[in-house]
């Protein structure tokens, strides 16, 4: 009997709040197979503001919500998960690291990789900081650098390139809160755009050095990856929101009028010529008609056009805009408003590609949309980090009705570093 694994992902966004539960098998691990999505749920955010929570209760309301519907999908309780972190306090730094090889043979061992990378994470951080990931870039042996793994090999002296993503202790400190209060256990916190990364960016894509702009609600995440290597994170205090409240006001509508108005626009096909847009079909009472042109050319696109400006500024601030050839990957929520591709491709004068998450099979009709990159990326960054030994029961199956939340309440996180 093939053994299997149950593992969930919650993202807390500022837009929705969205759960999977999904079963990872053999063969998901080794690669010859998919995660298996079981339950799927979104629910609308509540009390969080550009990627922060502003209000526990009410986060917590949404997230029972979100969580209860993709347990009884599913048919198992969440009593793990692993979970996004966004906001524009996350930030990051590379770091280097140096240790001698501890055996007389000169072999490397794990022990020695974990020495090397506990030497380069030890950074000076203030006390309301503290480090989400320390991701090993490249290995040096003796010198000799490019190597991405170095167990195994021979050597006297092990350096390491790190990337290191920190973030405010206050803002984590909510969010175990919020999934504390939810009764689910914290599995590992996960930078939104690392994850997103996970699910949409190609091997070669990140070989050949390129950046990840994940679009969501009130922020965007960035990821650019050199060498195959996640290179620089940051986030930028503006997301598809900002384009929904554009709308409203220069359209004087409210802002669920000017969320109507960009869906449509954002479906709206190529081949249709016609430049006015019908909104009485709609159920739109303060305006009824407006132009397509008007709205992208003198709303929309400005408004794209100043966030991929600050993503542009944040690139050529780290040195990376010569080391991105593969272009950027737009995804998240904000990826389907209307002329982001053109708009990116004018203000990074870069390749640009909507990126769709791939690699999860069942119950998948409405979540493969670049909305959901983030939270397929966690279950994607979970199978990853599940050694075959591992393979056992990881949530209970669900006695109906259910009540309330399944699992323990967490009463402290596990250490952050990989």
């Amino acid at each position: 009997m093939t053994k299997t694994r149950i593992i969930a992902g919650i993202e807390l966004g500022s837009t929705k709040i969205a759960t999977l539960v999904a079963q990872i098998g053999e063969e998901a691990i080794t690669g010859e197979a998919s995660i298996n999505i079981v339950g799927a749920s979104q629910s609308e955010s509540k009390g969080i503001k550009k990627g922060q929570i502003v209000d526990i209760e009410e986060t917590v309301d949404a997230t029972v919500a979100s969580v209860e519907a993709a347990e009884r999908m599913a048919g198992y309780s969440v009593e793990k998960a692993f979970v996004a972190v966004g906001g524009a306090h996350v930030r990051s730094q590379n770091s280097h690291g140096v240790v001698a090889v501890s055996s007389p043979e000169g072999e490397i061992t794990e022990g020695d990789i974990d020495r090397v990378v506990e030497a380069a994470s030890a950074i000076s951080l203030p006390a309301s900081r503290e480090v989400v990931h320390v991701l090993p870039r490249e290995f040096v042996v003796d010198g000799e650098s490019g190597v991405k793994d170095a167990v195994g090999m021979s050597g006297v002296r092990l350096e390491v390139d790190t990337h290191i993503v920190t973030a405010a202790s206050a803002a984590l400190k909510n969010v175990r809160k919020v999934v504390s209060e939810v009764g689910v256990e914290i599995e590992d916190l996960v930078f939104a755009g690392f994850a997103s990364g996970e699910a949409v960016l190609t091997p070669t894509e990140k070989e050949l050095g390129c950046v990840l702009i994940d679009i969501g609600g009130g922020v965007t995440s960035i990821a650019s990856y050199v060498d195959g290597a996640l290179a620089y994170s940051g986030v930028i205090p503006v997301g598809a929101k900002n384009v929904t409240n554009d709308l409203a006001i220069g359209l004087r509508v409210s802002l669920e009028t000017a969320e109507k108005i960009k869906i449509v626009l954002s479906g709206k096909k190529k081949s249709d010529e016609s430049d006015e847009i019908d909104l009485e079909s709609l159920g739109v009472t303060e305006i009824r008609k407006i132009s397509k042109k008007t709205l992208l050319e003198g709303i929309i696109r400005p408004r794209l056009n100043e966030i991929f400006t600050m993503v542009k500024i944040e690139l050529e601030k780290e040195g990376l805009m010569g080391k991105v050839p593969s272009g950027a990957i737009i995804t998240g929520g904000g990826a389907e408003t209307v002329g982001i591709v053109e708009s990116a491709k004018r203000m990074l004068t870069l390749p640009v590609r909507i990126g769709t998450p791939q690699g999860v099979a069942g119950l998948i009709d409405d979540i493969m949309n670049p909305s959901f990159s983030t939270v397929i990326g966690l279950l994607k960054y979970a199978q990853r980090l599940t050694p075959r030994e591992n393979l056992t029961s990881f949530g209970k199956k669900l006695k109906l009705p259910t009540k309330g939340i399944f699992g323990k309440i967490v009463s402290s996180i596990k250490d952050l570093l990989p």
